[in-house]
């Protein structure tokens, strides 16, 4: 609804280029020429699929690790994950972003994580029986909140860097409030938009829902309605800023983090102004930073859509029509997938370490959780099997599910972390502090992109390893096309049929893993080729996904 009010200052601005949406556009038309991308876009989706299904029933391995002991300390070295999403994302962002990510990665893992190791342990190097288990816990529990401070500073100076075209968005969007109440009737077609009174009535039905939301989550009306006001307000305020940011830069590029983590301190300062605490407060912060996040993600796409349909000729309400239907089936889907996937994960994590145990002989385990209560209390085999699968991933310490290995969510950890650190005062501030000190030299020194660092601090090292290599095989490509003394017309065609590629590696890989996940959450057992598959194999695997990224962009074009 904000975007309908939006939308007509917005994509008529002569300033703004909306370089995606002119790309999208094209796209469109070139699609009735002939089939080649669709091809190329299936086609990396069967590979995808295809090398992800490997990695499930233990063809291949999914990554390797050694550790390597040093005098009194120890280093862990790690391979690249074999997941041809993240060589996808990797080849996208390009080699640059692709080594920036990285070096987070050999920072946190060459730097900081055996270094506090070492401090911890050594006077007794000894005494530690798993040195794989000690290291990722002191990255976990150390390390990670170093990034997060990484991140919040990273995310504050993206935004400082945008102030001018914030500002600006702001104050046309406010300025568009005035005109909207024009005569509607003498528009042509191609400029009419959902009538403002009714997006107006329905912004107000969906504030009054949000009220008795927040009122269910904090137990007090006057902070609830405080909440839902600093959400509606901020809600319209980054919608605007996003649809300009959009305009200038691309959806790909909107600082959508930065946005949110501005609001979700905004409402937890507040909330404890108002004296809320626990976790009726921290709900309803996050609740706010949801809503606005979701806000600055629709309003950024939608924005992109209808600049695509007005270059197109589309009827705009239509679009917008069609857009409603959208996100309401996104909304009622994406739950079902997401808590497929957190539930599917766990399972999956959890069933492993039970059979791993059963084969072992161990019949009693020692709770292994983040609940000092618990601390000291065993279980038996049989009493963890009865246990709902949530519970059983605390007690075995897996970790498993969103804010685990596989499903890291880095930005919406950063944000539930902040919204705990400001209500419940709990969070190690020296740590997030020191990461705060840490981004702000990288700004000093002046590095691209710090939150990217950061960020790559906080995934596995596998992970930003197997998205670098994907950024190599971009640079790859790239240096053949100078090689070739490609044109600029050519050396477009080869990139956008790379990112077809690649963007179907990672789709294949998306959609495989939600039906094993699916597998998982219904309990039903994958077939293994081998307990422990080699990592040569894996190898073997990246090259071939290398040189098809490669080669296929340079064989279709001319």
């Amino acid at each position: 609804m904000f975007v309908t009010i939006l939308r007509r200052v917005l994509v008529e601005d002569a300033e703004l280029p909306f370089p995606e949406s002119i790309a999208a556009a094209e796209i469109h038309k070139s699609g009735q020429t002939g089939v080649q991308n669709s091809r190329l876009l299936f086609m990396g989706m069967g590979a995808g699929a295809f090398f992800s299904a490997l990695v499930e029933f233990k063809f291949i391995a999914a990554g390797w690790q050694k550790i390597v002991s040093l005098s009194k300390g120890v280093i862990m070295l790690r391979a690249p994950g074999m997941n041809p999403a993240y060589f996808g994302v990797g080849y996208i962002i390009g080699p640059r972003l692709g080594a920036i990510n990285f070096s987070g990665g050999v920072l946190a893992w060459g730097l900081l994580t055996p270094i506090i190791a070492y401090f911890l342990h050594r006077n007794d190097p000894g005494a530690v029986t798993n040195w794989t288990l000690e290291l990722t816990n002191v990255w976990k529990n150390y390390v990670r909140y170093i990034a997060i401070g990484g991140m919040l500073v990273g995310a504050f100076y993206t935004l400082y860097r945008m102030r001018q075209s914030l500002f600006t968005g702001i104050s046309r969007s406010f300025s568009y409030m005035k005109k909207s109440a024009s005569d509607e009737a003498a528009l042509s077609r191609t400029d009419k938009d959902i009538n403002i009174r009714w997006s107006l009535l329905v912004i107000g039905v969906i504030s009054v829902i949000m009220l008795f939301i927040f009122n269910y989550f904090t137990g007090s009306l006057v902070p609830a309605a405080v909440a839902a006001v600093v959400m509606l307000f901020l809600g319209f305020v980054f919608a605007a800023v996003s649809g300009y940011l959009v305009g200038i830069i691309g959806v790909s590029n909107n600082p959508t983090s930065g946005l949110t983590v501005s609001v979700l301190i905004v409402a937890a300062l507040l909330m404890v102004a108002l004296g809320m605490k626990g976790v009726a407060a921290i709900a309803a912060v996050l609740g706010v930073a949801a809503f606005t996040c979701t806000s600055v993600s629709v309003a950024g796409e939608m924005m992109q859509d209808l600049k695509a349909g007005h270059i197109l000729g589309c009827t705009p309400w239509r679009m917008q029509v069609g857009d409603i239907f959208g996100v309401t089936a996104a909304a009622v889907v994406m739950f079902l997938i997401l808590s497929l996937l957190h539930l599917g994960d766990v399972k999956q994590a959890v069933g492993n370490e039970l059979d791993r145990l059963e084969r072992t002989g161990v019949t009693t385990v020692e709770y292994k959780g983040q609940d000092p209560a618990l601390e000291g209390t065993t279980y038996t085999l049989d009493e963890i099997k009865g246990i709902r699968p949530e519970l059983q991933n605390d007690i075995l310490g897996t970790r498993a599910g969103f804010g685990g290995e596989k499903l890291p969510a880095p930005q919406a950890s950063l944000m539930a972390i902040v919204a705990r650190s400001i209500v419940e005062a709990k969070t190690e501030f020296i740590l997030i502090i020191t990461g705060m000190l840490m981004g702000a030299a990288f700004i000093m020194m002046q590095v691209k992109s710090p939150m990217l660092i950061a960020v790559g601090m906080y995934l596995p090292i596998d992970t930003s390893f197997a998205i670098f290599v994907g950024g190599l095989m971009k640079g790859l490509l790239d240096r053949f096309a100078e090689k070739r003394k490609m044109d600029g017309a050519a050396r477009e065609k080869m990139g956008n049929l790379g990112v077809l590629l690649s963007s179907g590696l990672i789709a294949g890989e998306a959609l495989l893993g939600l039906l094993f996940a699916g597998l998982a959450f219904a309990e039903i057992k994958l077939f293994h080729m081998f307990e422990s598959p080699s990592y040569l194999l894996s190898l073997v695997c990246i090259a071939i996904l290398g040189f098809m990224l490669v080669r296929m962009p340079l064989r279709n074009v001319k």
